[in-house]
């Protein structure tokens, strides 16, 4: 089973973003790594000049590289700039709106999960224009998506499986709106929060997280109890999304973990270690809310008794 880092989804400082890929390229045991401003399109002239440098340490450390469409086309210029990423034929295009797709063709290339593929007819609709990944969307349960997969056996089946997840994303600004200001004149005011700017409910219970114009949950989602029935559901390839917290040891304990390397428990701790202030979840998968966390079913190399200890 292979591991994608996602594209980073919040507003981080140019320089900062640079060097996350570079170390991600250098140390991170991942296969595919999606690159590109996908949440907000004023955010991407910051990375213009630094894309370069970044696909090119990724390619040359072994890493595919993937290109990130934006969510959400709306202006002129997007849809321009849609092009001209689809345009590109050195690297394959992830489309995460369906507006991009009529720039690709039938050239091979991914979907995100931002696209609304819920059964196995959609899913083979991509396929037949020639996606040859698809990243499914983090609310399905286990038996969609033991069904897609099973009926798309030429094509890599992904899964949301560790970070927050991204619920929506708006026309409106909602940073901008908290600050006072207008989406045209925001003043980048997401970069303010790099993990996203939590929400609670009127009863101070933590809700959600805001990013810009998207919205996110509150929990994280960590799969990594789910990853021998993601595997038997013939999943070909894990999502870790970048939070802030070292994605590096992330992917190492995924890595371990799916390589027999690490046991679930051992994982889980050193998880719960580097990204302590968020809750874990994964609830979706289980057919379940989305922010509970159901312990797994005791499976190969799992102990039940002793993982119930962690919850």
């Amino acid at each position: 089973m292979q591991l994608t880092l996602g594209p980073v989804l919040y507003n981080w400082q140019a320089e900062q973003w640079r060097d996350f890929y570079f170390r991600i390229a250098e140390e991170a045991p991942v296969d595919v790594v999606i690159v590109g401003e996908i949440v907000c399109s004023k955010r991407t002239p910051f990375f213009t000049e630094h894309m370069p440098a970044v696909i090119e340490r990724l390619a040359a450390c072994g890493k595919q590289v993937v290109l990130g469409s934006l969510i959400l086309v709306s202006l002129q210029r997007e849809r321009r700039q849609m092009a001209d990423l689809a345009a590109n034929t050195d690297f394959m295009v992830e489309a995460n709106d369906v507006t991009c797709l009529g720039s690709i063709g039938d050239r091979p290339h991914a979907i995100g999960p931002f696209v609304n593929v819920y059964n196995e007819e959609t899913a083979a609709y991509f396929a037949g224009r020639g996606a040859k990944r698809i990243c499914l969307p983090p609310e399905l349960p286990m038996e969609s998506i033991r069904t897609i997969a099973a009926a798309l056996p030429g094509v890599t089946t992904e899964i949301f499986a560790f970070g927050r997840v991204p619920l929506a994303i708006s026309a409106r600004c909602y940073h901008a709106r908290l600050h006072k200001l207008s989406k045209d004149n925001c003043r980048f005011v997401c970069e303010k929060d790099p993990d996203g700017l939590p929400v609670a409910t009127l009863d101070g219970e933590p809700f959600l997280a805001m990013n810009g114009v998207q919205t996110m949950s509150h929990a994280c989602v960590n799969l990594l109890g789910d990853v021998d029935d993601l595997d038997m559901a013939r999943v070909g390839a894990l999502r870790l999304s970048p939070q802030r917290c070292d994605m590096v040891a992330v992917a190492r304990i995924f890595r371990d973990v799916l390589d027999g390397c690490r046991t679930y428990e051992d994982g889980m701790s050193e998880l719960l270690r580097i990204y302590p202030d968020v809750p874990f979840a994964n609830g979706f998968v289980h057919g379940r809310p989305g922010a509970v966390l159901c312990p797994p079913v005791a499976g190969r190399g799992h102990n039940a008794e002793d993982r119930t200890l962690l919850f």
